[in-house]
């Protein structure tokens, strides 16, 4: 978060802890944009919104029945717009509970023909208790929903809903609100009304600002109007990885007492001519010694990479600090082909620090060296070409229409059912320049790959093989390689699919709940109270060994726990049938989890509920 010591690397906050509720309250609603994702990082998101937080994602993803939960809980309440053809993807195969994004990721496309490049989360938060106002959080970042351990920024403001629409608000409203509009292959039911929702929520938030900032702005680029760029200062200070020559000139020519002052990547730099970098009164780039802290060998959690934006102003007695999502681009600043989004917070430079000092040996600077012309080579033309041409071809197969269809196969040797799916073009591809196309469903893994190229440009539907129904994805990964060099790239992207079977959902349910103690456990889970993440967290461990109707280190018998449920009013017990009914559903169900001696109890349960059910009717 943005504070006092502004940029300071030592400030730092994880992506996690900037999702969690504040004391006293409970997640209810979320919309989130990111250039790209990958499934692990997204599928963990759930876990840490509705039960319980975790330092690093492999602790959530370690926990299956937790996974599960936490995607049913915030079904319909949190929906991630991420670029089309950016889903990150592995040869590997992939969790199948994987396939429960789909009810989560919408794919988008800038309407413009760039990059939908916006990082940023829309959270509401509800009360404990009733008589407390619901609260609104926003999250205006550089960080994609990924693994990537680079620096990042984020900003970070809390506030509640008043009765009046506040104007500063109204560019952030309005880009959720055109967010279904740029779906690629539609979204899920209920994503207009959700994202509207939240929509008129943050027009009217009432922010809470971080000392020591005064004022907030905010701007949206590539959706219509004039981008957004930094205008005229005393001067101007930039953190940008990616940057270009035509936009480091206009930066380094905007009226200023002083020249200004750039942070970006020597790769990039590299690219930009000296004339242009000799505008700028310092270039530097990220130190290597940064990557590894105090210059031991990295490991799992040192921060590697510049990936930070940011321009700091100077304007007369204040300094104004912009972070979001937009880098020192032609796209992203110049012409809006990029779909961008920025916060801006100043107060007083006295307090807030002026840019020497924030991005000047005392703050970030201290992490930097200057930049070294001829340090890296360059890509050379063709890998240039080359990179754009499958660029193109990703757009291309993202925005096709291609569809996938399902359909009912012999069983398998053992006698277990089993579905074929179709990749079908509704017309002719393209796919210029591309030597090897192939494609495998992401919960298969590339032993099961199809080279797909030729029947796409003939417009012929192709066999992606048979698979048992906890298998069926809409998820598709495709592996790209160029005609002439020897370049390649891996991402999957979401299609419509066709004849899936409303089973599918009951059976990867049966795929995770696959034994009593599974069973035992996920109960635990359910009837875990909303606000606390330590009864969640604990239901989601192993079994401890105590036998099935005691886990947990009270020893608490999960009959005491359902009679608490069923005195509270019951929500609790009523996702215990949805439970039970979904475990009972579809063929392929050859083990029962749920044990005998529980079937009985909940029927006595069962009708204590019809009774209460019947008696709030009257």
């Amino acid at each position: 978060m943005l504070n006092r010591r502004s940029l300071d690397p030592e400030q730092r906050t994880l992506y996690g802890a900037n999702l969690q509720p504040p004391a006293g309250y409970v997640f209810d609603a979320a919309v989130a944009t990111t250039f790209s994702l990958d499934f692990e990082t997204a599928l963990a998101l759930p876990v840490s919104l509705a039960l319980f937080a975790a330092e690093n994602r492999d602790d959530i993803l370690s926990h299956p029945l937790a996974l599960l939960e936490g995607a049913e809980r915030i079904a319909g309440r949190l929906v991630v717009f991420t670029d089309a053809g950016h889903i990150q993807a592995s040869v590997r195969p992939h969790s199948r509970l994987c396939s429960l994004l789909e009810r989560i990721v919408v794919e988008v496309a800038a309407p413009h023909g760039g990059a939908f490049h916006p990082k940023m989360w829309a959270l509401r938060f509800t009360p404990l208790r009733p008589e407390d106002p619901a609260r609104l959080r926003l999250l205006i970042l550089s960080r994609n929903l990924t693994r990537d351990r680079s620096w990042d920024i984020a900003a970070t403001l809390d506030g509640v809903i008043s009765k009046q629409p506040k104007a500063i608000n109204r560019p952030v409203a309005e880009f959720l609100r055109q967010l279904p509009d740029l779906a690629t292959v539609g979204a899920p039911d209920g994503t207009k009304s959700l994202v509207d929702e939240l929509a008129e929520d943050i027009r009217r938030a009432e922010w809470s600002l971080p000392e020591p900032f005064e004022s907030v702005s905010f701007a949206v680029n590539g959706l219509g109007g004039k981008p957004w760029r930094p205008e005229p200062c005393v001067r101007l200070g930039v953190v940008s990885p990616f940057c270009d020559d035509q936009t480091l000139s206009l930066l380094a020519g905007l009226p200023s007492a002083e020249k200004p002052i750039f942070i970006g990547r020597s790769d990039e730099l590299a690219q930009v001519s000296g004339p242009t970098l000799d505008r700028f009164t310092r270039v530097a780039v990220l130190d290597e010694m940064a990557a590894t802290e105090d210059g031991e060998e990295a490991d799992a959690t040192a921060l590697q990479g510049l990936h930070a934006k940011a321009f700091v102003a100077e304007r007369g007695w204040d300094t104004a600090i912009t972070v979001g999502s937009g880098n020192a681009t032609r796209p992203a600043l110049l012409t809006g082909g990029n779909v961008e989004i920025f916060t801006t917070l100043t107060g007083k430079r006295s307090r807030v620090g002026s840019v020497e000092e924030i991005l000047g040996e005392k703050g970030f600077g201290r992490l930097t060296r200057p930049f070294v012309r001829d340090e890296m080579n360059t890509a050379d033309a063709a890998q240039r070409a080359a990179e754009a041409r499958l660029d193109l071809a990703r757009r291309e197969i993202c925005q096709s229409g291609l569809t996938l269809r399902c359909e009912r196969a012999e069983p398998n040797a053992d006698g277990a059912p089993a579905w074929r799916v179709w990749l079908a073009p509704s017309k002719p591809l393209s796919l210029a320049g591309i030597g090897v196309l192939r494609v495998w469903p992401i919960t298969r893994g590339d032993g099961h790959a199809r080279d797909v190229l030729e029947p796409l440009r003939q417009g012929q539907p192709v066999d992606l093989g048979a698979m048992p129904l906890v298998d069926l994805t809409r998820f598709l990964a495709c592996h790209l390689t160029d005609e002439t060099e020897n370049v390649t790239i891996l991402f999957s992207t979401g299609l419509m699919m066709e004849g899936l079977p409303a089973e599918r959902h009951a059976a990867i349910l049966r795929w995770v709940i696959d034994s009593k103690d599974a069973f035992f456990r996920y109960l635990r889970l359910l009837l875990s109270e909303l606000g606390d993440p330590f009864a969640a967290a604990l239901a989601a461990q192993d079994g401890s060994g105590q036998g099935a109707w005691r886990a947990a280190t009270d020893d608490a018998p999960i009959l005491e726990e359902m009679v608490r449920a069923l005195c509270r009013g019951g929500d609790q017990l009523r996702a215990i049938e949805r439970l039970i009914a979904r475990l009972e559903t579809g063929d392929g169900a050859d083990t029962d989890p749920i044990p005998a001696e529980f079937r009985a109890l909940w029927n006595t349960f069962r009708v204590a509920l019809a009774t209460q059910d019947a008696a709030h009717a009257e």
